[in-house]
């Protein structure tokens, strides 16, 4: 793990959007025993309570929330915010029965003197369940920080909470609306933990990284082992990654090698071989430029709906906006190096930033082999599971400390 610290004076310690598609495919591919059952029935003995709430967003629009905390201790306890990541996810960031970063993080947290409040995006519910089409599909970046703004305003609130010890986590597309949420509530936010870091234009940079720089990388550095340019449809057909940007959906799922084999050769010719340069990469150009057309028909997808798109590619990047997060508030960044969704360059860029508008206390924390939910992954893919111990302890580490 690289840590590299600014308290006050700069310090430096060396130690120890989306693929979407690739977390939904590995949900159906998930399902057996689940550590979180297995954990939850090794003691009977109650650590954390539990309080359902139900958020008012405003317009007739509610949503699900919950705020665990500890179960003995006199409180009030600092408390922290969570701001989930892209996609229809709820408030646990239910990815599969055994990736749930959110849970695992209020677990975490709560039975070690913390109380956390997370939350269902608008218009969904558990499990990537669309509730309201309407407000789902319509939904952009300002609902996405007024609905956060709304829940840091209900967390402070809660009798449990000390209201002057208020720290905010943001995942992935949350990384985005954490700083903005805090710099409007800078009385309010004492600090900020930003887990796979967005910095750049999350369409522009970070989505084009996803669908056309990563998949061309892995075809060179992979599949062209010999430095022809060429890759074979052979290759592909077995191939669980770079398949998946090349076929039509719905032979994704099919493990049909003849009916792969014929959709790739009528999509790139008869030769067998696949250009890289002159076939594939226009190829997954038009294909991100199909899925960033801003398309405003009624949104059924529950990753990124095209209104949602449009206001990400509008706002004002974390690069622009992090000088803003006043410099009294802590920022701690958390990336693994083998992100293959917001890599891990994005957090270096934001530690460049925050060098650079001399905001004193920043700490980034980067481990190897480890990917966008902080468990074991290639550089290629996303694998999911459950967050990796070290980073759990690591996160309450650095809030404990600034949480005193």
């Amino acid at each position: 793990m690289l840590l590299i610290r600014f308290k006050r004076k700069p310090l430096i310690v060396l130690g120890i959007f989306f693929g979407i598609f690739l977390i939904l495919s590995a949900y159906l591919s998930s399902f057996g025993s689940s550590v979180f059952q297995n954990a939850l029935a090794q003691s009977d003995i109650q650590t954390v309570k539990y309080r359902n709430l139900t958020l008012d967003l405003g317009n007739g629009v509610t949503t699900n929330a919950q705020l665990s905390y500890p179960a003995i201790g006199k409180g009030p306890f600092p408390a922290v915010l969570l701001i989930p990541g892209s996609g229809a996810v709820d408030m646990n960031e239910t990815l599969t029965i055994d990736t749930k970063p959110f849970w695992q993080i209020s677990q975490y947290l709560s039975e070690r003197g913390f109380a956390v409040l997370k939350f269902d995006k608008r218009g969904v519910g558990e499990s990537f369940t669309i509730l309201n089409p309407n407000v789902w599909g319509n939904n952009t970046v300002n609902d996405q920080i007024q609905d956060s703004k709304k829940a840091l305003d209900v967390l402070v609130q809660q009798p449990e909470v000390d209201p002057n010890r208020i720290s905010i986590i943001g995942h992935s597309e949350g990384t985005l609306y954490a700083p903005r949420v805090a710099a409007d509530n800078s009385t309010k936010v004492s600090n900020i933990i930003l887990m796979g870091v967005l910095a750049q234009n999350p369409l522009k940079d970070v989505e084009y990284y996803q669908d056309v720089s990563l998949p061309l990388e892995y075809a060179m550095q992979v599949l062209d082992s010999n430095n022809t340019g060429l890759i074979s449809v052979g290759q592909i057909v077995t191939d669980s990654l770079l398949k998946n940007f090349l076929l039509p959906s719905s032979l994704l799922h099919t493990n049909d090698t003849k009916e792969i084999t014929n959709a790739l050769m009528k999509e790139f010719g008869s030769s067998g071989f696949i250009n890289i340069d002159e076939q594939l990469k226009p190829f997954l150009i038009k294909g991100y430029e199909n899925i960033t057309a801003f398309n405003l028909l009624k949104c059924d997808t529950t990753g990124v709906c095209p209104i949602l798109w449009k206001s990400l590619a509008d706002m004002p990047t974390n690069l622009s906006f992090i000088g803003n997060v006043s410099n009294s508030t802590g920022i701690l960044i958390l990336n693994g190096e083998n992100d293959a969704q917001t890599p891990v360059q994005q957090a270096f860029l934001l530690h460049q930033k925050l060098n650079e508008v001399n905001h004193t206390d920043h700490t980034l924390m980067t481990y190897p082999e480890l990917g966008h939910v902080f468990y074991p992954s290639s550089k290629w893919q996303t694998v999911v599971g459950p967050i990796q111990p070290n980073v759990l302890a690591d996160l309450y580490s650095w809030l404990e400390l600034h949480s005193r």
